[in-house]
């Protein structure tokens, strides 16, 4: 039995673990593997949202938690991402857009981490997050629904606004390291 200090990082491991099963089923051919792809896929949301949540409320933030998070969210949005891709269900210029931008972002945090400069997780980011988990669902339930043509061209457009809010969280972050860094840069030495 887990106990309060284990459950949000079991979540998070979960959500990695729902990506393993995600990915094959959207490739199998058989009905309901839609559909459970569709589920784990809702359930690796909703653990992003209460993992974190969990986590402060009981005050058992840990540094595993802090690192594997965020690493959680961007495995779960490529690996939907490039299957639907493949599939002709998202478009390739949001999808580069994503993929770019969570690479360099992840790049810049390193860097900072090396500069001992603290890069918090932005509120716009947390946005940009739900964007992105909310157009997967889209084009995720786009053949599950009545009217899959109207959901489909309503999960590609929501990409799209996913994909340029993504941008902007990662020029938001690549404009405050810089400041940062050139504050820093302009204090004298201890």
């Amino acid at each position: 039995m887990l106990n309060k200090q284990q459950i949000p990082n079991f979540l998070t491991c979960s959500r990695v673990a729902a990506i393993l099963l995600i990915v094959p089923l959207l490739f199998l051919p058989w009905g309901f593997a839609e559909a459970a792809a569709v589920g784990l896929f809702l359930y690796a949301a909703i653990t992003d949202y209460f993992d974190g949540k969990l986590a402060r409320r009981w005050q058992v933030e840990s540094d595993f938690g802090r690192m594997l998070d965020p690493i959680a969210d961007k495995l779960l949005v490529v690996a939907v991402l490039l299957p639907l891709l493949a599939q002709g269900r998202a478009d390739l210029i949001p999808v580069l857009a994503i993929l770019l931008r969570e690479i360099f972002v992840s790049g810049l945090r390193e860097q900072m981490i090396a500069m001992r400069i603290p890069m918090p997780v932005s509120v716009l980011a947390k946005y940009k997050t739900a964007s992105q988990m909310a157009a997967l669902l889209l084009l995720l339930l786009a053949p599950l629904m009545p009217w899959p043509v109207a959901c489909f061209w309503l999960g590609r457009l929501a990409l799209w606004a996913a994909a340029g809010l993504t941008l902007l969280t990662g020029w938001d972050y690549l404009r405050n390291a810089l400041a940062e860094v050139a504050t820093r840069q302009d204090s004298p030495p201890l």
